[in-house]
């Protein structure tokens, strides 16, 4: 992944098959800290050439093993969960549970704009006004005439392989993000889940997902601790 190194003048890569070639733009390092205290230093990487036209950011955090392949997570922005805290979902616990986890491995984290599974923050709280009625979050995406999930990975792909990135292990408990990039060309070696962030007030989202979009939540552990 170092090769990717250098800020002012991103190197030509290949792409995966099908997949437009994107470069890096400024990979500049900043320290992190969260909420809890955690601290730890990453390089953030931006790129030319990304096909949604969105600014992503890749997170590198540290170096794998020889021979090992990079952990990696991709992280849709939850401005609501990263940011503010809300128990509705479990993003901001998984965000800062990728990070530790992809430091002490090495590889990176992708956070991409991706709010409300790609149907925006507007859109997203009318969402929750549905579901405050009722509906489940996918139901409530369908009465609002979005699709249940809008997020594709392309630009993700195209990422990873501006940063030499061809074969990873994939952090997420969800199947479409790995069925995603492999069909964009790259090798997903394993898929590891995270850990089950539980609250009053996202359990039923949670078995939403577990149910209806196959997500690796262990139904047993999906109540509040």
């Amino acid at each position: 992944m170092r090769d990717a190194h250098n800020a002012t003048a991103p190197n030509a890569v290949s792409s995966p098959t099908g997949v437009p070639a994107a470069t890096v733009r400024t990979r500049v390092t900043v320290p992190l800290r969260f909420g809890d205290g955690y601290a730890v230093t990453a390089d953030l990487a931006t790129f030319h050439s990304l096909t949604d036209g969105q600014e992503h950011v890749a997170a590198i955090l540290g170096e794998p093993a020889p021979g090992q392949p990079p952990l990696v997570r991709l992280h849709s922005e939850c401005l609501t969960g990263d940011v503010f805290g809300s128990a509705r979902c479990d993003c901001g616990p998984q965000l800062r549970e990728a990070v530790e986890r992809i430091a002490e491995r090495g590889g990176v984290l992708l956070y991409l704009r991706q709010e409300g599974r790609g149907i925006g923050l507007y859109n997203k709280l009318d969402a929750y006004a549905l579901q405050d009625q009722g509906l489940d979050t996918y139901d409530a995406n369908a009465a609002l005439g979005l699709p249940e999930d809008a997020r594709d990975y392309t630009a993700a792909a195209q990422m990873l392989t501006a940063l030499n990135i061809c074969e990873l292990d994939l952090l997420s408990n969800n199947p479409d993000k790995a069925e995603q990039l492999r069909t964009l060309g790259l090798t997903v070696t394993r898929h590891v889940p995270t850990g089950v962030f539980s609250t009053a007030h996202n359990v039923r989202y949670l078995r939403t997902k577990a149910v209806r979009t196959h997500h690796t939540l262990p139904l047993t552990e999906l109540t509040v601790g």
